[in-house]
C-alpha cells in the first residue's frame, strides 16, 4: 500500500475528490464518483440520501491492517447501534495504489454522519441526497488559500485538534 503525503487540507480535498469509490450490492460493485450523479446505485438501492465512511487509517496516517480492522469492527457497531443500513464499499485511487474498506451508509442525518467522521478520525466523507451529484464534506478547516473545488464542502467542526 503506498503511503500518501499530504502538504494540506487542500491537497487531501483534491485527493478525496478524485478517488475513486464503490459500493457492492447483491455481489455487483457499483462506481462512485465525487461530482457525478449516483444513477445506477440509485436505482438500485432507493435512500432519500447516501454517505460513504470509513474508519481506516484516521487523520490520513497509515495504520496496520489490525488496527484498521479493529476501527472497522467499531464503526460497525456504531452504525448497528444507530440502526442504520449500509452496505460494503472502498475508496481507492486511480491506479489502484491505495484502498480502504468503509461503508456507504443509507439515510444517514449530515450532523450525525459529521459525528461519526470526527469519532473515527476522518478528514472527509461522502454525502449526498438522492437525485442529487455526490458530495465530499472535508471536516477540516479550509485552508486560506486553497482553490474551491467542486462538490466539496467544508464542514468545519468545532474540535480542539482540528
Amino acid at each position: 500500500m503506498r503511503e500518501l503525503h499530504v502538504v494540506d487540507a487542500g491537497e487531501l480535498a483534491a485527493a478525496y475528490a478524485a478517488a475513486h469509490y464503490a459500493v457492492v450490492l447483491d455481489g455487483d460493485a457499483i462506481g462512485l464518483q465525487v461530482g457525478e450523479p449516483a444513477g445506477d446505485l440509485e436505482a438500485y438501492w432507493t435512500a432519500r440520501s447516501y454517505a460513504f465512511i470509513t474508519a481506516w487509517n484516521p487523520a490520513s496516517r497509515p495504520l496496520s491492517e489490525a488496527a484498521n480492522n479493529l476501527a472497522d469492527s467499531r464503526l460497525v457497531a456504531r452504525l448497528q447501534a444507530l440502526g442504520l443500513v449500509f452496505h460494503p464499499a472502498w475508496a481507492s485511487d486511480h491506479a489502484r495504489e491505495w484502498r480502504e474498506s468503509g461503508w456507504l451508509v443509507g439515510d444517514i442525518d449530515p450532523a450525525q454522519l459529521d459525528t461519526l467522521a470526527i469519532e473515527f478520525g476522518q478528514a472527509g466523507v461522502l454525502y449526498w441526497e438522492h437525485g442529487k451529484p455526490v458530495r465530499l464534506r472535508m471536516t477540516l478547516r479550509r485552508p486560506g488559500d486553497c482553490p474551491g473545488l467542486a462538490f466539496v464542502d467544508w464542514i468545519e467542526l468545532a474540535t480542539a485538534d482540528r
